[in-house]
Order: structure tokens, then C-alpha cells, then sequence
């Protein structure tokens, strides 16, 4: 029996077996491929947000998904980490394989070349001249020479190989093309957050996940000043002044000690004639023991300050703590008092007491300009400036909080003004809006006085016996039994309405009255309402006798039944009026200290030029082996090149001729 004998691949050890795999061309392709992949997923997927807005754009179950993938944060996360890690090192290898071999081939004109290996070339000829064969030897180098190659001459036994050789840097390319991978990967993983995983995990650092005053942040979650790297974000109110950065991480933040103090002195924006930001800038002032004096500069979008190797961008712009004046207007039983005022400012948490109701009020922001939809038959898409508005949470005892959206100005609708409230319970959900209507006068009394004596039960018990008294007049068989249940069913349907507004006098109507007198008995109880909520307000306008409401009365009258149809919905036992503001803008500022910045720069021009070299700067070699033939000369040209090889046959054809005519050619084999 014949016995196997094992392959070369399999008698080598793991080791070397482990570095031929780290050095392959396979391994490479694979780590880029996926480093492009994973690039693709952090510019498409927007880095380092809140986690919050992760979990109402993409849902429970698939935030949960991404979150343990690292895709919130992909260019530090471990993998993208391990993978650049991969790469440095297998390139490394490949550059130390095959890194002599290239040198040395930079050098190299390959003198031991013989006359059977040259006639097998693709690109060869020969010819014969009269001239000796020192003299064709000396004329054949000069002229390689002229033309820009390398010359060596070596004598063989009976004939001299000339050999020459062009672009030779050609292998520098390869040597430039790979180092600079491992150069600019090396300067991204300088400027990833690396450290600050390592610090993490051995408990050094934590990450902040409540919303704490800065001086109220604990030690663990401050990281002092020193070479790393980070990108983060502040904003400075115009006049005030920060030294810190706020590094978003994962559900939480850390907080970045710079090693000077900016101040914004003042902020500046402009806006379109809709009201649109369209441009915006902060005048800076940088404090630093280093300074002779407080260095100024005017910074804007894409025209940052540069300073100790710190990047300071204008990013965005919020309200930096703008002074508000408020208007409380009850909504509820004490309706139609005269509302509380009340000054506040954005960021202010204040305690509210309504009767009974104990919550906190929680003014989150202001905007000086609203640029909402306000379409029309002629302009579809037309959009307006709404004016001011301010931002603020109402949170209940409990912890549960609703969030509103008031406007400072009235706004129109279907020719007449109102009063709008956005609310909602959660920032996933789109705004529902309350319009209160505006009185005659241009306020709110009426529809708050018309509230307060819907709550009145004196009032809803009068008006409900005298549309009682009126009604059993055209009934021929009334009594006191009858009367009573009138009133009874008018007062509870008043108090139903309060309680839910007409969705609730609905469900009591498919609930409560059987199904074969459900369809007139429902419309009789919903016109018996409206006809009741109209004595009401009509009653409270103190009319002289026999005067009937006017058109405008009678329409404010059906906005604010709608909108009082909505109370229940709208969650706050007051409704706040912006009455008047002192803006105060903040600059939103993100500082950036890049120390690898300067080696991915470096990497790239390696790049740059490595490319060049091996796509712009071919490596050709030429070979005329030279043999004395009695009394003429034997010449046998040969070349190579290690590109381009259809652009090369006219090179080598150019070259023949160009050797031929110099060196006297007498006739061609």
C-alpha cells in the first residue's frame, strides 16, 4: 500500500497556519465589506440620540433589537471596535509578508533573467546590426538611460544582458495603499470612546441617567480634562457661560471637563419671511489661564472656532430660561372667577393648587415662531407663522404627566378666532387640539363665565324646570310624576356632558334606553341637551326682555359647546395664557477634541498618493540580451509590464523602433 503524505498546508503548525490566515487577501475583503455595511447602517441610522426617541420611532420590541446589536451607536461599539482591530492586524501582517518582497522588487532589474525566459515574453523582438557588441551594449544603455530607466549591464558567457527598468515606486504604492489602512484606522480607534468602555467596565465611570443639576452629578459621571477623545454638546444661554460638555452614552450622558471657560455673549439668528430660521451665529468669548486675554470669536454653521486642538461648532439654538407671564383660566367649577396671574420662566417647576387638584406645572420651552400648515383652496401647501407659543407639562400627584402646547395669539378658523391648546399624553402621539372661542369683548370671559354656570346647579336646576314648565304645557296629561322626570333627565343630561362631553350622552343612550326606541328617544335627549345648554348661556347674557341672541352670540354659543364638549379630554383644570415674554435664547454649541484627527489626515494623503502609484505609475522592465554573430550583433529585446498591457503593446513597439534606429539596425528576425 502506498502511504499519504500529508500537504505542505496541513504540516504547519497553528501558528503560522493562524498568520497566513490573518495576512489573506480573503480575510481583508471580508473585514472591509463588513466595515461598509456597518457604515451604511450609522449614516442611514441617525448616532447617538436619546434613547427615547429610539423607542417611539422604532417600538419596544425592535429598540431592544437594535439597542443590543450597538446600532445606536455604531462607531463605538465592540464589534465595530473588534472589527477595525481585525483589520489593523491583518493588514499589518500583509505589510510584513510582503513588504521586503516589494522593496526589493523596487530595486531590482532582475539581472539573472535567461535567453529562453525572454523569448517566451509576450512583448519581444530581435534584429541584427553591424556595430560591435561593446559599442551596441554602451549605445543600447545610454539610450534607456535618456528615455528615464534604471541600466544595469551583465556580462554573461558568450553575450551581456542589459536590463532596465522604469516605476519602480509602482511597489511603494502597494506598500503606501496598505499602511495607510492601518494608520487610519488606527487614528479612528484614537478617537473612539475605547477608554471609556474599558473605564466602564472596571467601574470608574458611570453613566448618568437622571436629569441632575451640573452640580448635582456625581464625581463617577465627570470625566476630567486630559488627550481623549470626544464629541459632545452644551448649550450656554446668551451671557452666561459653561466649561463643561455633555457626552451622550447609550440612556444617559457623562459630563467632559474642558480646560478653559466659554461665555456666549450674544446670539444671533435671522429668519425667512414665513419665520424660518435661516441663519444663526454666537459671538464667543474663551476664558483660559493660557491667555494673555479672553480670546473673541464669532462662530456659525460650518465655521467653527478651533482652539488647543478643540473644535467648537455652532450646532442648533433652544430657549435658554426665557421669563414668561401666565394666565391661569379655570376650566372647571370655579370657571368664571377671575383668572390668576403669574410669572414663570422655561425649565421653572412650580406646585398648583385648583381646588382639590394638587399638580406640578413644568415649563419645558418657548418658540417665538410656529410655522404650521395653513392651507387653502388656492394655496395647498401654504404654511404661516402662528406666533408664540409655550411648551409645559401638567404632572399629577401619581407622577403622570400631560403634555401642552399653548399659543400666545388667537388663531383663525372658518373666519373666526380662537384660542388653541395642544395636548397629549406621550411624545409619540401627535397633539390633539382644544379651540376656545373668543367673546365679543376679545377674551376668554364669556366662554368662562358660560363654563361656570354649566357647573352652577342652581342655575342648570332653574333653567331645567323652566324648559320643563314649557315643555308639559303642549302635553294635555302632565302631572308633578312626569314634570319631575323631565327635570331629573334634563339636569343628569347636563351633568353627563360635563362629565364626557356628547360621547358620553351617546354611550348612555346605546346603553341605557332600549333598542327599539333608542333612534327617537337618542335624538329627542340630544336636542332636549342642546335646547337646555342654550337657555343656560342665553339666560346668562342678561338680554332685555324679547330680545333674541344675535347671529355672533349664537355661534359663539356652538364653539363653546364644542369646546366644552372637550374639557373632559383636554386633562388640566386651568387653561394657561401666554400674556406676555421676555425671550432669551441659548447657543447650541457641540465641542469636539479629535486627537486622531491629524493621523486619519496623514493616513489619507498615504492613501492618496499610494493610489496614485499604483494606478498612474506603471513598473515596466526591458531586457536587450546582447551576442556577438561574427561580424554583426545579435540583439534579443524583451519587456513587461505590470499594467495596462493592451496600453503597453504600442510602448513596446515605440521602444523597439526607438532602439532599433539608435542602435543601427541592419535587419530584423
Amino acid at each position: 500500500m502506498s502511504e499519504t503524505k500529508p500537504s505542505p498546508v496541513s504540516q504547519k503548525g497553528f501558528g503560522q497556519r493562524l498568520f497566513l490566515f490573518l495576512g489573506s487577501m480573503d480575510l481583508a475583503i471580508t473585514l472591509l465589506l463588513a466595515l461598509a455595511i456597518a457604515s451604511i447602517i450609522g449614516t442611514v441610522l441617525q448616532q447617538n440620540q436619546p434613547y427615547s426617541d429610539y423607542l417611539i420611532k422604532f417600538g419596544p420590541f425592535w429598540f431592544d433589537l437594535f439597542e443590543s446589536a450597538g446600532l445606536y451607536d455604531v462607531y463605538s461599539s465592540i464589534w465595530f471596535l473588534s472589527i477595525l482591530v481585525l483589520l489593523v492586524t491583518s493588514t499589518s501582517v500583509c505589510v510584513f509578508r510582503n513588504g521586503p518582497t516589494m522593496l526589493r522588487d523596487m530595486w531590482n532589474l532582475r539581472t539573472h533573467v535567461q535567453r529562453k525566459s525572454l523569448k517566451l515574453m509576450r512583448h519581444n523582438a530581435t534584429w541584427l546590426v553591424d556595430s560591435p557588441a561593446d559599442e551596441t551594449v554602451t549605445t543600447l544603455e545610454n539610450r534607456f538611460s535618456k528615455l528615464g530607466f534604471r541600466v544595469r549591464q551583465t556580462p554573461k558567457t558568450d553575450e551581456v544582458l542589459v536590463s532596465a527598468m522604469r516605476g519602480g515606486m509602482n511597489r511603494l504604492g502597494y506598500l503606501l495603499t496598505h499602511l495607510a489602512i492601518v494608520v487610519i484606522c488606527l487614528g479612528g480607534l484614537m478617537d473612539s470612546n475605547l477608554p471609556l468602555k474599558f473605564a466602564e467596565w472596571q467601574g470608574k465611570i458611570k453613566i448618568e441617567t437622571k436629569d441632575l443639576p451640573l452640580s448635582q452629578i456625581p464625581a463617577a459621571s465627570k470625566l476630567p480634562v486630559g488627550s481623549q477623545a470626544f464629541r459632545g454638546s452644551v448649550n450656554i444661554p446668551e451671557g452666561q457661560s459653561a466649561s463643561v460638555a455633555f457626552l451622550a452614552m447609550r440612556d444617559g450622558y457623562l459630563v467632559q471637563n474642558l480646560p478653559f471657560k466659554i461665555e456666549v455673549k450674544e446670539f444671533r439668528i435671522e429668519h425667512y419671511a414665513t419665520g424660518q430660521p435661516k441663519s444663526f451665529e454666537s459671538d464667543l468669548v474663551v476664558y483660559d489661564d493660557d491667555l494673555a486675554e479672553p480670546l473673541t470669536k464669532t462662530i456659525a454653521v460650518n465655521h467653527p472656532l478651533i482652539y488647543k486642538g478643540y473644535a467648537i461648532y455652532q450646532a442648533s439654538f433652544s430657549d435658554g430660561g426665557s421669563e414668561l407671564s401666565l394666565e391661569a383660566w379655570p376650566l372647571g367649577s370655579q370657571a368664571g372667577s377671575d383668572p390668576i396671574s403669574f410669572d414663570t420662566k422655561v425649565f421653572e417647576r412650580k406646585k398648583m393648587e385648583w381646588g382639590s387638584n394638587s399638580s406640578q406645572l413644568e415649563i419645558t420651552t418657548f418658540r417665538l415662531f410656529n410655522i404650521n400648515p395653513d392651507p387653502t383652496e388656492e394655496e395647498p401647501s401654504k404654511v404661516r407663522n402662528f406666533g408664540p407659543s409655550v411648551e409645559f407639562k401638567i404632572r399629577s400627584s401619581t407622577g403622570e404627566a400631560l403634555e401642552y402646547q399653548n399659543y400666545m395669539l388667537p388663531v383663525p378658523r372658518n373666519g373666526r378666532d380662537f384660542y388653541l391648546s395642544g395636548v397629549r399624553s406621550s411624545p409619540a402621539d401627535e397633539f390633539g387640539y382644544l379651540y376656545l372661542p373668543i367673546d365679543e369683548q376679545g377674551g376668554l370671559e364669556g366662554f368662562s363665565h358660560f363654563v361656570q354656570r354649566l357647573h352652577d346647579k342652581k342655575v342648570v336646576e332653574k333653567m331645567a324646570h323652566q324648559m320643563t314648565l314649557t315643555t308639559l304645557k303642549s302635553v294635555s296629561n302632565s302631572d308633578d310624576k312626569l314634570a319631575k322626570s323631565l327635570q331629573d333627565t334634563l339636569i343628569k343630561l347636563v351633568d353627563m356632558f360635563m362629565a364626557g362631553g356628547f360621547a358620553n350622552v351617546t354611550t348612555f343612550i346605546e346603553t341605557s334606553l332600549p333598542e327599539a326606541e333608542r333612534s327617537t328617544l337618542g335624538t329627542a335627549y340630544l336636542s332636549m341637551l342642546r335646547e337646555i345648554l342654550a337657555r343656560i348661556y342665553v339666560d346668562g347674557l342678561n338680554l332685555p326682555d324679547q330680545q333674541a341672541p344675535t347671529e355672533t352670540q349664537l355661534t359663539f354659543l356652538q364653539d363653546a359647546v364644542d369646546a366644552i364638549g372637550s374639557l373632559p379630554r383636554y386633562g388640566s383644570p386651568v387653561y394657561f395664557m401666554l400674556t406676555d415674554f421676555e425671550h432669551i435664547q441659548a447657543s447650541g454649541l457641540q465641542i469636539a477634541h479629535s486627537p486622531g484627527k491629524p493621523v486619519v489626515y496623514f493616513g489619507c494623503a498615504m492613501l492618496i498618493l499610494g493610489v496614485f502609484l499604483l494606478f498612474y505609475l506603471p513598473q515596466r522592465r526591458f531586457w536587450a540580451l546582447i551576442k556577438a554573430n561574427g561580424q554583426q550583433t545579435d540583439i534579443l529585446l524583451a519587456g513587461m509590464s505590470n499594467r495596462n498591457p493592451r496600453e503597453f503593446d504600442g510602448y513596446f513597439e515605440q521602444i523597439s523602433n526607438e532602439l532599433k534606429q539608435t542602435s543601427g539596425n541592419s535587419s530584423s528576425r
